[in-house]
C-alpha cells in the first residue's frame, strides 16, 4: 500500500460533516468503521467512546484543508505537524502476501497499527497520509469544494493545478449555475437597453 493512499482517509473523515448544510453523518461505531473499510483490523476496535473522539480529529483536519485553501499554507503545516506529533506512526515494509510475475512479494511502505484506540490509530495514518500528499505535491493541492453550499474537502491531483470541487456532480451545478447567472446578466442588459432607446427622443 503506497503512502499517497492514506491521504484519502482525511478527505473520508472531514467530509462526513457538512458544516454550511448543518449535516453531520458521524453519528454511530458502523460509520466510522466504514471509515476504515471492512479489512482493517483497527475497525474492530471502535467503540462509543471514538465518536466524540473522530469528531475532534475530523475538526483539526478540516482547519488543515481550511487553511490550505485559503492560501496560508504555513499555518496547515503548523495544524498538520502538531496532529503527527500527537499521532505518530511507524512505518514497515510490507507485502501483505501480494506477488509480482517472478512470485516474489510486492514490497511496499505500510503504516503499522501500534495505537492505544481506532481514534488514534486512523489520526496517524490520515496525518500522515495527508503530510505524504502535502510535501510531495504542494499544499495548494489541499481544497475545499467552491461549489456553494458544499465546502467538502479534496486533493487535487489534476496535471495543471486547476481543480475547483470536490466532484464531478460539484462542477456541473457550478457551471449551470454561472451559465444560468450570465444569461440573467445578458437579459438584463437588453432590458436597460431597450428601456432606454425606449425613453430617448427621436428627431422628428
Amino acid at each position: 500500500m503506497e503512502l499517497a493512499y492514506y491521504s484519502d482517509y482525511a478527505v473520508r473523515l472531514v467530509n462526513t460533516e457538512e458544516p454550511t448544510r448543518n449535516k453531520d453523518s458521524l453519528t454511530s461505531v458502523e460509520v466510522i468503521r466504514d471509515l476504515f473499510g471492512s479489512a482493517s483490523q483497527m475497525a474492530r476496535r471502535v467503540t462509543e467512546a471514538d465518536l466524540s473522539r473522530f469528531r475532534s480529529v475530523r475538526a483539526r483536519l478540516r482547519a488543515v484543508f481550511t487553511a490550505a485553501d485559503e492560501g496560508d499554507h504555513t499555518t496547515a503545516v503548523d495544524l498538520l505537524n502538531s496532529l503527527l506529533l500527537e499521532f505518530p506512526v511507524s512505518p514497515q515494509i510490507s507485502g501483505h502476501d501480494i506477488l509480482d510475475e517472478q512470485g516474489h512479494p510486492r514490497w511496499h511502505m505500510h503504516l503499522a497499527d501500534h495505537a492505544s484506540n481506532a481514534t488514534a490509530g486512523y489520526a496517524a495514518i490520515s496525518a500522515m497520509g495527508l503530510a505524504f500528499h502535502l510535501t510531495e505535491f504542494g499544499a495548494d493541492r489541499l481544497g475545499l469544494c467552491q461549489a456553494p453550499p458544499c465546502r467538502n474537502a479534496y486533493l487535487d491531483t489534476s496535471t495543471n493545478r486547476s481543480r475547483r470541487y470536490c466532484s464531478d456532480r460539484c462542477a456541473t451545478r457550478a457551471n449551470v449555475a454561472a451559465y444560468r447567472a450570465r444569461k440573467r446578466l445578458e437579459a438584463t442588459g437588453r432590458t436597460a437597453e431597450n428601456s432606454q432607446e425606449a425613453s430617448t427622443p427621436t428627431d422628428r
